[in-house]
């Protein structure tokens, strides 16, 4: 009998995996079940549609149905699940008919994602206030920016920033709005966070830190927002203040959940109940530098542990590493990526660190079109061992935060970046790397 695969989800890990699984068992029955309307779409393209670089929401779809008809993959959308029994080994599902139904499984993967977090700010229910998570949010917004003379957004984070970027170039007057007192707070330290703070603002961009939004205004729709007394002019509102591992049916089937309040896994993505596996936004990673459980909540890892998760669903043997959390974005202009710990997050965790930064060009001086870029590295005292780095640039940053990357995963120290080997053309890099230079800084 064909062994029974059931997938919870149908975006970056739902799909990922049971492609994984069916390129492993050429025989399994595999049902992926979504309750969106569209499946195997990048959700990560949505600001980018809304800024006009995407012609269409349409284009965000990476797995058009052919695709899973050609992988013989039983794709079940508008369905919701309601329960998982694990002792029975069956799904509980109700799709939109209304209609309920039980689908047995042999190995179930939950890539349930995550859900946007929405805080109790007064007049949040207020017609037009949005969230970005799915298409439908994105068309909404595409649908209010049309019509809209000035926008703010709430959170300052990767997506709140890409978001309000996609406004300000639609020409909307925008305000970005963030408690904590600097843009990228996960991502960045407040030194290069200033850096992108400036440049946005330079850019056409309003950027309030250190505040919060004490009410949304307006009698049914929104007219603004009220922040320290400051009222705000806004025609829309969108909260981008974080998102919420999705772990209800995981909590209620009995499923462990981590100190991150993410689920629980071993490195074979296996959960605490045998044969349920997990990945993507819902689950928790093991930090390479800590050692300690964190959230890396991005399409790379999700992919990558979807992959482990489809593999052993299907009776093979994979296992997942740790993670460093490699981010990047490009704002108006701006390219800004990090990779492991912040200095300030390094500190919380207990490390001893020391940190360097430098100012140079993506290209030589004198050859026309040069932009400036700023990097920073952050290393253990003691060890030197590199733990952490974060690049804002006009160009090449995505590249050498990928550089960085490698070169922690293999332990790298100060002293071998600083005497590292690297290429020169006037046209695409100056003489010394600024990589190398920082490294070489920090150990002087």
């Amino acid at each position: 009998m064909p062994r029974r695969i059931v997938v919870v989800g149908a975006h970056a890990a739902g799909v990922e995996a049971a492609s994984a699984a069916r390129r492993a068992d050429r025989t399994a029955e595999i049902t992926l079940i979504t309750d969106e309307r569209h499946a195997g779409y990048s959700r990560c393209g949505i600001p980018f549609v809304l800024a006009g670089h995407i012609p269409s929401f349409r284009g965000l779809v990476v797995y058009p149905l052919a695709y899973f008809k050609m992988m013989k993959l039983n794709l079940r959308t508008e369905t919701v699940v309601t329960a998982i029994d694990p002792s029975a080994k069956v799904v509980e599902v109700r799709d939109k008919e209304g209609i309920e139904e039980k689908i047995p499984y042999d190995s179930l993967i939950l890539a349930t994602g995550a859900f946007p977090f929405v805080p109790p700010i007064r007049g949040r229910e207020k017609e037009g206030v949005y969230v970005v998570r799915t298409i439908e949010d994105g068309e909404r917004i595409d649908r209010a920016l049309k019509e809209a003379k000035s926008a703010v957004v709430v959170g300052a984070g990767l997506i709140g920033l890409e978001v309000a970027s996609s406004f300000v170039e639609r020409g909307a007057k925008t305000t970005v709005v963030e408690l904590l007192p600097r843009v990228l707070p996960l991502m960045l330290d407040d030194d290069m966070a200033r850096v992108v703070h400036e440049e946005l603002e330079k850019a056409g961009m309003r950027i309030i830190v250190s505040r919060g939004v004490d009410e949304i205004l307006g009698a049914e729709k929104v007219t603004g927002v009220s922040v320290a007394g400051e009222e705000i002019k806004a025609d829309l509102v969108v909260v981008a203040t974080g998102v919420r591992a999705n772990v209800e049916l995981a909590k209620r089937a009995g499923i462990a959940i981590g100190e991150t309040r993410a689920i629980k896994v071993d490195a074979r993505m296996e959960t605490s109940v045998n044969d349920v596996y997990a990945a993507g936004d819902c689950v928790e990673c093991i930090s390479l530098i800590t050692k300690r459980p964190i959230l890396s909540q991005l399409g790379t890892t999700a992919v990558r542990q979807a992959r482990v998760a489809g593999v052993n669903a299907a009776g093979g043997q994979a296992f997942f590493g740790e993670v460093l959390g490699a981010s990047v974005t490009k704002l108006l202009g701006l390219e800004v990526g990090a990779t492991g710990l912040t200095e300030e997050a390094a500190k919380r965790a207990g490390l001893d660190v020391i940190s360097g930064t430098l100012s140079s060009k993506t290209r030589s001086e004198y050859y026309p079109g040069a932009l400036p870029i700023k990097v920073k590295i952050v290393a253990e005292r003691d060890t030197l061992r590199i733990v952490g780095a974060q690049i804002v640039g006009g160009e090449e940053v995505t590249q050498r935060i990928n550089a960085l990357s490698f070169a922690m995963q293999k332990g790298m120290t100060l002293k071998e970046l600083a005497a590292a080997e690297t290429c020169y053309a006037p046209p695409v890099s100056e003489t010394w790397e600024p990589m190398v230079l920082v490294a070489q800084k920090m150990l002087r």
